[in-house]
């Protein structure tokens, strides 16, 4: 456009950028349904066995240190308030070669959510229907989900709250079920028993400890909150509150449903088959009808985790992307009308649906472990260097919420890393050496220092 002296010259049209339209409750629904409030239900007879018939105890411990975890993310988030999460906190706050390997092993937990619950939702229709092609099957769910995850954030966020209502739903009825099962069966008094949380006839510290480990599976995905930090309102506040609010209401909420199930089938050593236990609990308190009301909370959970686990992984390439880490033409574009990734969400939907035509649902569940606890002992890490090490911080230290919530949390993870399958951490390891090699590659041997990101614009984004 020409123009002369004097005149004004017309704005350059404004980028696109992720809006924040996210309320703190809308974090916290969507964090609920990344951890699932039904993640319990087919943990349950692993943990009883494993714990000794301690489940609800190991529940409660492992919702201490995840919450633990959650104030390391949380107040990370206070720090740089940006899509992103571990990698952009390790980038800025460390170095940006050791946030990118981080990055990097995030991205297992966040494409392996949505490929490991598409994968369990196709199987279960396939249990179901068999006789239409698995292949068919997997492109109708995978596609589904990314249609969803392309339509934009909000609403993203609102079809999340129906699935979340439809669960609860049925959580409910299996809740009021129980306990009218044990009034009737143990009068009132059977409501109140110490033995799901302490019996000394079976308790074991080992097996305590074992079953600890395995309860923490239930908490994975909290940390989906932190990926949003550009989308919502206020983020110094409302990602530490909607982290730990999260990890709270998924142990109380599993705690609860974990207890009425020992109450009704105390003995962990009469159990037929572990993994499906809840269901024969489900079974007896409501019949046949709750039991195939499970079956299809199993299949809508699946496809809601599948939905935030995909909206994950779509904004954290571009948040790699937006650095310039990887190609920024395409991982770093924005949708001009929905201010959304939708490059990557088409790619994460391509990824997805062909690992879950070559990969089998327990090799997929265990590396979102990989890459989960790999996060989870960054955060904390770097929590610690940066609120407790740290010399601007100095005058304002303190020992409990800087140095001891931060150590703790670093030490249990790390533990629980440490403690996985031989399989599942060389296949971490793996994908961390090609990461490695990626990075060397676009650094030139990490002797050019990647780009980042102004973090300063994104508190000055609209609202």
């Amino acid at each position: 456009m020409q123009t002369t002296t004097g005149t004004v010259q017309a704005a350059a049209p404004a980028q696109p950028h992720l809006k924040r339209v996210l309320s703190l409750w809308d974090l916290v629904y969507y964090g609920i349904i990344l951890t699932s409030p039904i993640a319990a239900v087919p943990l349950f007879g692993e943990a009883q066995v494993l714990s000794h018939g301690h489940a609800v105890t190991t529940l409660l411990l492992a919702m201490i240190a995840m919450s633990v975890t959650a104030v390391s993310f949380g107040r990370m988030a206070s720090v740089y308030p940006s899509s992103g999460s571990v990698y952009s906190y390790i980038s800025k706050a460390l170095n940006p070669h050791v946030g990118f390997i981080l990055g990097w092993a995030m991205f297992l937990e966040y494409l392996f959510q949505p490929i490991q619950n598409a994968l369990y939702a196709v199987l279960t229709i396939h249990r179901m229907a068999p006789q239409i092609p698995f292949a068919l099957l997997a492109a109708l769910i995978v596609g589904f989900i990314t249609v969803m995850t392309v339509q934009g954030i909000k609403f993203t966020a609102r079809t999340n709250e129906v699935l979340l209502g439809f669960m609860v739903l049925v959580t409910a009825v299996f809740l009021v079920e129980g306990f009218r099962h044990i009034v009737l069966h143990q009068a009132i008094g059977g409501l109140f028993s110490m033995k799901p949380i302490y019996n000394s006839a079976t308790f074991d510290l080992r097996a305590l400890a074992a079953g600890t480990s395995f309860a923490a599976l239930v908490f994975i995905g909290f940390d989906g909150v932190s990926i949003l930090a550009e989308e919502v309102k206020n983020p110094k506040r409302n990602v530490l509150l909607a982290a730990v609010l999260v990890c709270v209401f998924t142990g109380l909420f599993s705690g609860l449903q974990v207890y009425l199930a020992q109450l009704v089938w105390p003995d962990h050593t009469t159990l037929q088959n572990p993994e499906t236990a809840f269901m024969d609990v489900a079974r007896i308190v409501g019949g046949p009808l709750l039991f195939a009301a499970y079956g299809i909370v199993l299949l809508v959970s699946s496809m809601a985790c599948g939905l935030a686990g995909h909206v994950g992984a779509a904004r954290l390439l571009y948040s790699m992307g937006r650095d310039d880490v990887i190609p920024k033409r395409v991982f770093g574009h924005l949708s001009p009308s929905k201010g959304n990734p939708i490059y990557n969400e088409l790619i994460v939907g391509v990824l997805a649906y062909a690992a879950v035509l070559i990969i089998p649902w327990e090799r997929s569940a265990e590396i979102v472990t990989f890459g989960a606890l790999l996060a989870f002992t960054a955060v904390n890490f770097v929590a610690l260097l940066h609120f407790w090490f740290a010399s601007a911080r100095t005058a304002h230290r303190r020992f409990f919420i800087d140095a001891f919530i931060p150590g703790f949390g670093c030490v249990f993870c790390f533990v629980l890393l440490i403690g996985l399958q031989t399989w599942t951490r060389y296949a971490g390891l793996s994908w961390l050496a090609v990461g490695l090699i990626y990075a060397a590659y676009r650094t030139k041997m990490f002797t050019l220092r990647p780009k980042l990101f102004n973090f300063d614009e994104t508190a000055t984004s609209p609202q």
